[in-house]
């Protein structure tokens, strides 16, 4: 489907102007509609949808000013440019105040103006795009904090609603900073048991020692420092879910245990020769490769199947591009807190071509602290992180890089290798060798 080609409306009662700035929008491809008297400007709005306007501040029998509250009115959604020669800026800054994006001062030269264009068009579709991202936003239902609109996210998210209801156990795979915890609370709420308990244990964070106490409980004199008996995470989920977070980081001992209580329903504490019934859902996450850890031997195939009723596998965020733009506003509305804050162009663009190796988690950080140091309501490239930054610039080829990128191209649009090697201007033999020597 071919893009519609952005429209903008010049106003202005000087005709020499008026045709400058129209053949200079048309050359950069924008749809352009000369108006040479001002108050013809509502009919024109009622007719058509404007993304720009360019208006001239000093024009009778309206002036700038008129004309603004006029599109401000009737085409909100259009971004207005104020146009002022030189002793009028006082007025234009006031025009500003009433809701113009920015001002044009006369006389301005063509490259001027076409550079002036592009900064305010790229603007516009970045408010566009929020507005969009607002009202889509506000359309999710249900799905607490997850935000997508990737279809394999979609989908997996569906997946873990229709097995909500039941007890099976399930495992979430993906990287750090995924959302699989935010998956394990969104299949709780689904549940039947979600007016119960939802506990979660870091696998990882607690030391191994400790960890059978944590899970299972103690009593009074199990071990140096079991002060009083202590019911363990397994009984404060009674009735409800467990989230056993970085499940591959357990400990062979623990994994058989644990493999118990999933096999039989009950466990004594440590220290305690009570048998103990507890009906728990078990939800279980890990960022490391299972499938490898069962080959390694470092984890129980029992145990693992166990675990591994129901498998979902969360996509990193650099497979999942069409989510970024989506999770940036998303992240502007949670830390924005009373202020509005909006994404100047160039470090919306960084946002987006950054590869997020961090996942959602990364994202949110960064989002947080530009939040934090912006001052005028405003994300600038110097509130975002270095690696951001620098991961935006266009970076130098070497001259080995440079040439592998050549010859693809000429393989790509050449008949024949005979063909490519003569727009190189090598013989096929060097075309070859150099072919296998880049894996092309």
């Amino acid at each position: 489907m071919q893009q519609k080609k952005p429209k903008a409306l010049v106003v202005d009662d000087e005709k020499n102007i008026l045709n400058t700035i129209g053949i200079c929008l048309e050359s950069i491809g924008i749809e352009a509609t000369l108006c040479a008297k001002p108050q013809e400007v509502l009919q024109l709005l009622h007719e058509n949808r404007f993304d720009v306007a360019f208006v001239d501040l000093k024009m009778s029998p309206m002036d700038g000013i008129e004309i603004l509250s006029e599109i401000k009115q009737y085409s909100p959604g259009t971004t207005v440019i104020i146009m002022t020669a030189h002793g009028s800026i006082d007025t234009a800054v006031v025009a500003i105040k009433k809701g113009a994006y920015d001002y044009l001062q006369k006389p301005f030269d063509f490259e001027e103006l076409k550079l002036f264009t592009r900064k305010v068009f790229e603007h516009h579709q970045l408010v566009h795009e929020m507005a969009e991202l607002r009202e889509e936003l506000a359309s999710i239902q249900g799905s607490g904090d997850i935000v997508t609109r990737n279809r394999g996210m979609i989908e997996l998210l569906d997946l873990a609603a229709r097995v909500a209801e039941s007890s099976i156990s399930i495992l979430i795979e993906g990287e750090s900073g995924t959302g699989k915890e935010l998956v394990a609370h969104y299949i709780h709420r689904k549940s039947d048991r979600a007016e119960k308990p939802m506990v979660k244990v870091n696998c990882a964070a607690i030391p191994e020692q400790l960890l059978e106490s944590e899970l299972f409980g103690h009593v009074r004199g199990a071990f140096t420092g079991a002060l009083k008996d202590r019911e363990g995470r397994f009984e404060m989920a009674d009735g409800g879910t467990i989230f056993l977070d970085e499940i591959g980081e357990l400990s062979s001992s623990i994994q058989s245990k644990l493999l118990r209580v999933l096999q039989t329903k009950d466990f004594e504490r440590v220290g305690e020769n009570i048998t103990r019934k507890v009906d728990v859902r078990v939800i279980s996450a890990t960022n490391r490769n299972l499938d490898e850890a069962l080959k390694e031997g470092s984890f129980r195939e029992d145990l693992f199947y166990r675990l591994n009723g129901v498998r979902i596998k969360l996509p990193p965020l650099r497979e999942r591009p069409e989510d970024v733009p989506f999770l940036i506003h998303h992240f502007l509305e949670k830390f924005s807190k009373e202020k509005n804050i909006e994404l100047a162009p160039d470090a919306d663009k960084a946002l987006k071509v950054y590869r997020w190796s961090g996942n959602v988690r990364e994202l949110e950080n960064v989002i947080e602290r530009a939040a934090l140091l912006s001052t005028n309501g405003v994300i600038e490239m110097g509130h975002l992180p270095e690696e951001i930054r620098t991961a935006s610039e266009p970076k130098a080829l070497s001259l080995e890089e440079a040439e592998k990128v050549q010859i693809k191209k000429v393989l790509q649009l050449a008949k024949d290798y005979d063909d490519a090697a003569r727009i190189l201007g090598v013989d096929r033999k060097t075309l070859l060798n150099k072919r296998k020597k880049f894996g092309l």
